[in-house]
């Protein structure tokens, strides 16, 4: 089988991509063992045999990681994925998922890549609590199985410590600008625990102070709604909105398009904060009227774009000339 991209394995991935708002997605199924696991395509670059491809051991690597292999003369770690989620696979993986992912290309180890599911996030059931499924995000129920979607993005923060820096580093900002900051209302929609605790906590000590994180869009557009019917103006209750592409229920994409359809909320700034932000996501986000994009985990650079949109593009350097 050899290489094999996500266009010739899905046939036309641009259009489900620049359709808008449908709260629709593709997912790549595979197994590990007699158990089904799920990625979003935008997520996935190509498919190949592991057999192809060998793999170069590296001294002193996280435990998750075989080696390095090369695709196109690029290396890139290979995570062995049965390993990772400590589950018993065939013993005689056959497929690497090449995913590119807050930037970072990386490999997954599976036993066995079998087809792609359009479905409706609709479709997705968050995770159920039954001990620590910290790397399950959610769970489709289809006529014959169930098919887990895996949080690649919390196992690749587990071995590049950087993308946690990343989340958790920002410019200190003069005490002024931190009082500005404490006056507005965010809300954020992350359905990542672990994301979304550490990007509530950074805003946090930005000075942005009221931050309402809800788990997917449908409890952002549900807590929204609320804020609609109350007696005061709508800027006075919400400034801006950060919001995730990939959820359970309802994606960041069909937030974005229900908020500018919107009466009373259509003029709140939305910012889309998410892995999967490369070029034809972006195309779409557009579209769409996203108010900015930023490729997870720059969070100085969101911090950076939400002064720029509520305060103006001259708020940093007003504050520094004080």
């Amino acid at each position: 089988m050899g290489a094999k991209t996500m266009a010739e394995t899905s046939g036309d991935k641009k259009g489900i991509l620049l359709e808008t708002g449908t709260n629709e997605f593709e997912i790549v199924e595979f197994n590990i063992g007699e158990v089904n696991y799920g990625i979003n395509v935008a997520k996935v670059r190509e498919v190949i045999t592991s057999a192809d491809f060998p793999v170069t051991a590296m001294p002193q690597a996280h435990p998750y990681i075989d080696g390095l292999f090369t695709l196109r003369g690029r290396s890139m770690p290979l995570v062995n994925l049965p390993r990772c989620l400590n589950v018993q696979g065939s013993g005689r993986p056959k497929n690497i998922i090449v995913t590119e992912i807050n930037n970072y290309n990386i490999g997954f180890l599976v036993d066995n890549v079998s087809r792609i599911h359009r479905i409706s996030w609709k479709e997705m059931e968050p995770s159920p609590e039954v001990g620590d499924q910290s790397r399950v995000v959610g769970i489709i129920k289809m006529e014959d199985k169930i098919v887990l979607l895996l949080d690649f993005e919390t196992v690749i923060a587990e071995i590049n410590p950087e993308i946690n820096a990343k989340l958790t580093t920002f410019e200190e900002a003069e005490e002024d600008l931190k009082a500005r900051r404490s006056k507005e209302h965010i809300v954020v929609a992350e359905d990542s625990p672990m994301l979304r605790e550490l990007v509530v906590t950074t805003l946090h000590e930005s000075g942005y102070n009221f931050v309402k994180a809800n788990p997917n869009g449908k409890e952002a557009w549900d807590y929204l709604q609320t804020l609609t019917k109350r007696d005061k103006p709508i800027r006075d209750l919400v400034t801006l909105v950060i919001t995730d592409i990939e959820m359970p229920q309802m994606d960041g994409h069909r937030l974005l398009k229900l908020i500018r359809e919107d009466e009373k909320l259509h003029d709140i700034p939305v910012v889309l904060f998410s892995s999967l932000i490369n070029e034809e996501m972006r195309l779409k986000g557009l579209e769409l009227g996203a108010s900015g994009q930023i490729s997870k985990p720059e969070i100085n650079q969101l911090i950076q774009m939400l002064d720029e949109l509520i305060f103006g593009k001259k708020a940093k350097k007003d504050d520094d000339m004080d």
